[in-house]
C-alpha cells in the first residue's frame, strides 16, 4: 500500500510539473519571449543559490549526526593493527575531496546565479588560456599524486605477507552459497591439503584424508582469534565470487573460485574490551531488543562480525558469522575444547582411509587411559574396584577370534604385567543372554583363553588365569540392545599384587 501511494505521488508530481510548464509557455506568449526568459532566468538563479545552501547544509549536518555509524568515527575505531593507517588514509582522502566538493558546488551554483540571462548581455567565448589550463591541471594532479603516494604506502604496509620466521597463525576461510567454512590447524600447526574433486556432503572442503596434517584440523562455528596475534587468512570460494569482510578490523578481500587470496592482520582489542568502549556512547546504552526494555543493553550484545561484501545470491544475508577476540589464555582453553573435523565426522565412515587401523595419537591416548586405570586398580582396597573392563578388546561376531585392533589394548596389559612382576590377573569373558546358556559359557571361556594366549607370550603363565562366566554376571539389563552390548565384555581383575 505504501509503495502504491509513493508511485501515485510521483505520477501526480509529474503531472503538476507538466502543467506548470504549459502555463509558462502560455505566459511567454502573453508577455513576450524575452521578458519571460528574463523572469525565468532570475528565478532559477535564485533557486539555485537557495538549493546550494540547503544542500551543503544538509550534507554537513547529516554527516555530523551520523558520524558514529561511519567506520572510523564515533565508537567504531579500528580493532586491528593496520586499521588506523587505513582510517588516516580515508580521512586525508575525505578532507581533500571534501574541500573540492564544497568549492566546486559553490562555484557551480554561484556561476549559475552570476551569469544568468540579462537583457543586452552577451557571453564571452574564450577558446584557449594556457594559464588557466596549467592551474586546473596542476592542482588536481598534485592532489592525486599525494593521495596515490599515501595510498601506496598504506597498501604496501597492509598487504605485506608474513615472514616465514615470524610468530603467526594461519587459518582458512572458504565461502559458498550461503555460509563460510572456517578451518584451523590442530596441534601440528599446519593445514592439510585439499582437492576439489573430493568435495561431497561429508567432506565440504575436499580435504585429503590421506594427508595426516588434515586429521587434526578443526572447523569451528565462530571465527575465534587471540588478541595481539598476527593472523594469516587463506581466502577462497567454492562456487561464486564472495568477499571476506571484517569491517571492524578494516579487512576486505575477494574470495575467488580457483584463485586463493590471503590477508594478514593483527587484532588489537578483545571483544569484551570493545564492548566496554561502546558502553560509553549513549546510542549503545539502550536495550538491544526494543521489545524487552529490561533486557541487556546494546553494548552488551555487541559482536564483531564476518560478512560477505558481494551480492552472491538470494541468501547473501545468511553469510554473517560471529567474530570473537579473546586473550591468549582464553583462546588456548577454547582451542583445547575443539574436536577435529576428521574425528567428529569422518572417523570410521566410508570416507576414512584409516578405518582398519589406529592412529598414533589414538594409541597414545589409549596407553595413557589404561595406565591410569591399572594404577587406580592397584591402589584400590575394594576387590570390585580392582576390575578393569577392556573397552578396546574386540572379537569377530559369534567367535573367539580377536580383531587386529585389539592388539594395542592387549599390549598395554603385557607392559603393565612386566612393570609389576608380582601381579596376578584373572581374565574373565562375559556374554549376554542371547542364545544357548551352555553355548554362551563355552564362547566366554574361549574368548578369555584367546586373551590369555596373547598376553602369556613372554610372561609367566601362572600369573594369569582365564575364566569364562557366560551370561551369569550381567552389568546391565539384557532387555535392551544397549544393555546387551555392555554385557558382552572382557575384563581383567587384579587378584594378587
Amino acid at each position: 500500500m505504501t509503495l502504491l501511494i509513493i508511485v501515485l505521488a510521483f505520477i501526480l508530481l509529474a503531472i503538476i510539473i507538466i502543467q506548470i510548464s504549459r502555463i509558462n509557455e502560455i505566459a511567454k506568449t502573453i508577455r513576450g519571449e524575452e521578458q519571460a526568459l528574463l523572469s525565468s532566468s532570475r528565478k532559477q538563479s535564485r533557486y539555485l543559490l537557495i538549493f546550494m545552501v540547503l544542500f551543503l547544509f544538509g550534507t554537513i549536518v547529516s554527516a555530523y549526526l551520523y558520524k558514529n555509524y561511519m567506520l572510523g568515527y564515533g565508537p567504531h575505531t579500528a580493532a586491528s593493527e593496520h586499521g588506523p593507517s587505513l582510517d588516516r588514509l580515508f580521512n586525508v582522502t575525505l578532507a581533500i575531496t571534501g574541500i573540492v566538493f564544497v568549492i566546486t558546488h559553490i562555484a557551480l551554483f554561484y556561476f549559475g546565479y552570476k551569469y544568468s540571462y540579462r537583457v543586452g548581455q552577451k557571453a564571452t567565448f574564450m577558446p584557449h588560456d594556457n594559464k588557466l589550463e596549467i592551474i586546473w591541471t596542476a592542482i588536481p594532479a598534485f592532489a592525486m599524486f599525494a593521495l596515490v603516494i599515501n595510498g601506496l604506502i598504506a597498501w604496501n604496509d597492509v598487504m605485506a605477507d608474513v615472514d616465514p620466521d615470524e610468530d603467526y597463525m594461519e587459518i582458512e576461510a572458504t565461502g559458498y552459497q550461503f555460509a563460510w567454512i572456517l578451518r584451523y590447524p590442530g596441534e601440528d600447526g599446519k593445514l592439510g591439503s585439499r582437492d576439489f574433486r573430493k568435495i561431497n556432503s561429508i567432506n565440504p572442503l575436499g580435504q585429503d584424508w590421506t594427508d595426516i596434517k588434515n586429521l587434526d584440523d578443526i572447523q569451528p562455528t565462530d571465527l575465534v582469534l587471540p588478541v595481539n596475534k598476527k593472523v594469516r587468512v587463506r581466502i577462497t570460494a567454492r562456487d561464486v565470487l564472495h568477499d571476506f569482510y571484517l569491517p571492524h578490523f578494516r579487512l576486505k578481500m575477494d574470495a575467488v573460485p580457483g584463485l586463493p587470496t590471503f590477508f594478514v592482520f593483527t587484532p588489537t582489542i578483545t571483544t569484551e574490551e570493545y564492548r566496554e568502549q561502546l558502553a560509553e556512547y549513549p546510542e549503545y546504552q539502550v536495550p538491544a531488543d526494543p521489545t524487552d526494555p529490561n533486557g541487556p543493553e546494546k553494548w552488551e550484545q555487541f559482536d564483531f562480525e564476518l560478512a560477505c561484501a558481494e551480492l552472491c545470491g538470494s541468501g547473501h544475508y545468511s553469510m554473517r558469522k560471529r567474530v570473537i577476540i579473546l586473550e591468549q589464555a582464553e583462546y588456548d582453553a577454547w582451542l583445547r575444547e575443539q574436536n577435529s573435523y576428521y574425528l567428529g565426522s569422518v572417523r570410521g565412515t566410508k570416507e576414512d582411509p584409516f578405518a582398519d587401523q589406529l592412529l598414533q595419537f589414538e594409541i597414545d591416548e589409549r596407553n595413557v587411559a589404561f595406565e591410569e586405570a591399572f594404577e587406580t586398580a592397584l591402589e584400590a582396597e575394594n576387590p570390585d574396584e580392582k576390575i578393569i573392563q577392556l573397552e578396546h578388546v574386540y572379537f569377530e561376531t559369534g567367535s573367539a577370534q580377536l580383531t587386529p585392533l585389539s592388539q594395542y589394548e592387549l599390549d598395554n596389559i603385557k607392559v603393565a604385567m612386566q612393570a609389576n612382576p608380582s601381579v596376578v590377573l584373572e581374565i574373565s569373558g562375559h556374554t549376554d543372554n542371547t542364545g544357548d546358556p551352555e553355548g554362551n559359557q563355552v564362547l566366554s571361556q574361549q574368548r578369555a583363553d584367546a586373551v590369555f594366549n596373547y598376553i602369556a607370550q613372554g610372561l609367566d603363565g601362572e600369573r594369569i588365569i582365564a575364566v569364562g562366566y557366560g551370561q551369569s554376571n550381567p552389568i546391565d539389563s539384557n532387555d535392551t540392545e544397549e544393555g546387551r552390548v555392555k554385557n558382552r565384555r572382557t575384563e581383567i581383575k587384579i587378584i594378587s599384587q
